[in-house]
Parts: C-alpha cells; sequence; structure tokens
C-alpha cells in the first residue's frame, strides 16, 4: 500500500484548520488541541471505571460477518468495570464500539467542550471506543460519512485511512460499508490482495491527548497497540454527493442488507465476500 504519514500540528486555528483540512478534505493530527479540556487529565481507565463501571457495554471483535448478525448487533456483554480489567491483563479481540456517552455515563459531558473548527457538530452523538492490545476495527467507512473528530485517550493507537477515491483498490464489499474481513491491513498479503498495492492513504499512531481528522466518508482502519479508548464528535456531510450516499445507507442499504441475510442466508455473505474479490480483481486486468 502507498501510505503517508498523515500531517501533525501542535494545535490550529479555526480558519488554518478550514482552509488547509476542512475544504481540501485532507486529513491531520492536533497534538496539543485538548490540554484545556478536564478529560485530558482526568479521563483514564481509573477514572472510567469510577463513573460507568457498573454500566453493561457492548462488545465486538474481529469474526467473520454471519448472516444471523444484526446490522452492528454486538456479539457479547461486560460490565465496564470487568472489560477494563480484561483489557488490561490480557490481549483480547473485544473492543467497545458506538458507546453512547451522553446515554450511558453523561456526567463524562463535564469533562470537555465542543470545539468551534467552523462547522457544527452532532451533539447528541459522543461516542466512546475502547481496545486491549491488538484488537482492530474491520476496514469501513461510517454509515453516515461525516466528519470525524477522533480523540484519543491511554495507550496507542494506529490508524490507516483511505479516501473513497480509492474504492477500487480496497476490496469493497457490495451492499456494505466494510472491506473484505480477510485483509490484515497492518501487513497486508500483497499476493493475496493484489489490488491494495495501488491503494493510496494514510497512516498515523495517536497518543493520549492527540486528535484526529477524518474527512466525511474516509475509509478508517484502528487497531489498539496498547490497551486503550477514544471519544469521536461528528459533524454532518457537506459534498452533496456524500449527502446523498448517506441518505440511501441510512434509508436504504443497510435495510436491503439485513433483508437478503433473511431470505439467502449465508449464501448472501458468501457472495458478497466473492463479489469484492471478484470486481476488485477486474481493475488489475
Amino acid at each position: 500500500m502507498q501510505l503517508k504519514d498523515i500531517p501533525r500540528v501542535k494545535t490550529i486555528s479555526k480558519e488554518d484548520f478550514i482552509n488547509n483540512y476542512y475544504k481540501p478534505q485532507q486529513p491531520v493530527v492536533i497534538e496539543k488541541f485538548i490540554t484545556e479540556w478536564p478529560a485530558y487529565s482526568k479521563w483514564d481507565f481509573d477514572y472510567m471505571k469510577k463513573v460507568a463501571g457498573d454500566k453493561t457495554v457492548p462488545l465486538y471483535d474481529d469474526r467473520p460477518v454471519d448472516y444471523k448478525d444484526g446490522f452492528n448487533e454486538p456479539h457479547a456483554k461486560m460490565k465496564m468495570t470487568d472489560y477494563i480489567d480484561l483489557i488490561r491483563q490480557q490481549p483480547t479481540k473485544y473492543r467497545i464500539f458506538l458507546w453512547n456517552l451522553i446515554k450511558e455515563a453523561p456526567q463524562l459531558q463535564k469533562d470537555f467542550f465542543y470545539p468551534d473548527f467552523g462547522f457544527r457538530l452532532m451533539k447528541g452523538l459522543p461516542m466512546l471506543f475502547f481496545g486491549g492490545t491488538d484488537s482492530h476495527t474491520f476496514m469501513h467507512y461510517d454509515i453516515d460519512l461525516a466528519n470525524i473528530f477522533h480523540f484519543h485517550f491511554e495507550g496507542k493507537k494506529e490508524c490507516i485511512l483511505f479516501p473513497q477515491s480509492e474504492n477500487k483498490y480496497l476490496y469493497k464489499v457490495p451492499h456494505s460499508l466494510i472491506t473484505h474481513e480477510s485483509i490484515n491491513f497492518s501487513n497486508p498479503d500483497l499476493g493475496e490482495w493484489p489490488a491494495l498495492k495501488h491503494a493510496k492513504g494514510f497512516r498515523t499512531h495517536l497518543n493520549h491527548g492527540e486528535v484526529l481528522y477524518i474527512p466525511e466518508g474516509f475509509w478508517h482502519y484502528m487497531k489498539y497497540i496498547t490497551p486503550g479508548f477514544s471519544m469521536s464528535l461528528r459533524g454532518i456531510a457537506h459534498n452533496s454527493r456524500n449527502l446523498v450516499k448517506a441518505v440511501y445507507n441510512v434509508f436504504f442499504m443497510r435495510f436491503f442488507d439485513n433483508l437478503m441475510r433473511r431470505i439467502r442466508g449465508q449464501h448472501w455473505i458468501d457472495w458478497k465476500n466473492n463479489e469484492a474479490i471478484k470486481r476488485t480483481n477486474r481493475m488489475l486486468r
């Protein structure tokens, strides 16, 4: 893969962010943007156990998609305090994904502010994500193709991004938001996945307190190098093409996919995965 380092700045003004990153839709890491937040000094695993330790959290792993799985259906559940103890003690594939902070632990809202990046953020959707050593997401993009600000806490996380222009090289699964599940984007086998040689994207590692801007619709793969957690804030897509895609995804694609799973079962999942390979490999001819 052809991966460039994501640019880094210590801090940034609203005007510089809009002109240099938002308008051209380029990712950036801001290293010292949230040092004034209470969360910068307070948010660690012990604090999360204190605030939300008794909450039951949904857990996800990297098992292949099964036709019986609902859209974003968790694979397991656990008390937050037990989950944090688990990821501190040993590697585990289980991750917390899209945990709604306002709904589940509203007191955490006192620890951060909604930054002014020059456009409106969706204040009802601050989401938390947790993972243990070597746990990772599939390469995916978000259903609403939002602009995302990803604030990382504790530990270290690897992030790999691709713009939508690289879809043809990524083994995108049709009627889905993911690439083929068998690809290890941290160290892909380019003999098995030759189109990835042509994919142009970005890579970085996030440390405590750093903020990654993910432009709207960008594919993202997240791998926890060490146990840690992050919070995402999002702003609606502004590109009209992306808005149309978002409406299609939310109001048609996910319902169509669930319907086909019920009708065709595992044959539907297998067909989609095979199509991802066939359609991508055609690009190499």
